[in-house]
C-alpha cells in the first residue's frame, strides 16, 4: 500500500511515516517510480507504536522491543514483561519528582530559594550576587 493510504488507515500523517521509516520504526519498499510501498500489517504496527507511546514508551523503546515482540511465542506475556518494567521505572520516577516536591516546596517564601539547603541566610552575602549571575546565565 502506498504511503497515502496507510497514513489515512494508520490515522496519521504521511510526515510521520516518513520520519517512522527513517528512524528505521517502518520499512517500505520502493517502487519503480519510486513511491513508497508497505505490506498491510504495518497499519496494526502503527496503531501499536501510538499505543506504546500513549502509554508513555518512547520511539527508541519501541524500536527495540519491536523485534523481540515480533518473535515472542506469547506476545501478551512479553508485553506484560514489557509493561511491569516500564511500571518500575515510572515508581522509580515518581518517587524522584516527590523529593523533589518535597525540596521546593521547602524553598517557597525563603529569602533566597536557590541558595543550597541547610545554609543559613545571610552567611555569605558576598556569594548572592555571583550565585544570581550563574543561574541567570544557565
Amino acid at each position: 500500500m502506498r504511503i497515502g493510504e496507510l497514513a489515512a488507515q494508520a490515522g496519521m500523517t504521511r510526515d510521520t511515516i516518513r520520519f517512522y521509516e527513517k528512524v528505521g520504526l517502518v520499512t517500505g519498499r520502493r517502487l519503480p517510480n519510486g513511491y513508497r510501498d508497505f505490506p498491510p500489517e504495518t497499519v496494526v504496527w502503527l496503531q501499536y507504536v501510538r499505543t506504546a507511546q500513549a502509554l508513555g514508551f518512547s520511539l527508541a523503546e519501541i524500536a527495540r522491543n519491536g523485534e523481540a515482540l515480533r518473535e515472542a511465542p506469547d506476545t501478551a506475556e512479553a508485553l506484560s514483561t514489557l509493561f511491569e518494567e516500564k511500571l518500575r521505572v515510572v515508581d522509580t520516577r515518581i518517587a524522584e519528582l516527590t523529593v523533589l516536591r518535597a525540596e521546593l516546596a521547602t524553598r517557597v517564601g525563603t529569602g533566597c530559594p536557590l541558595r543550597p539547603t541547610g545554609r543559613p541566610a545571610g552567611t555569605d552575602a558576598a556569594s548572592a550576587p555571583a550565585e544570581a549571575n550563574a543561574l541567570s546565565r544557565a
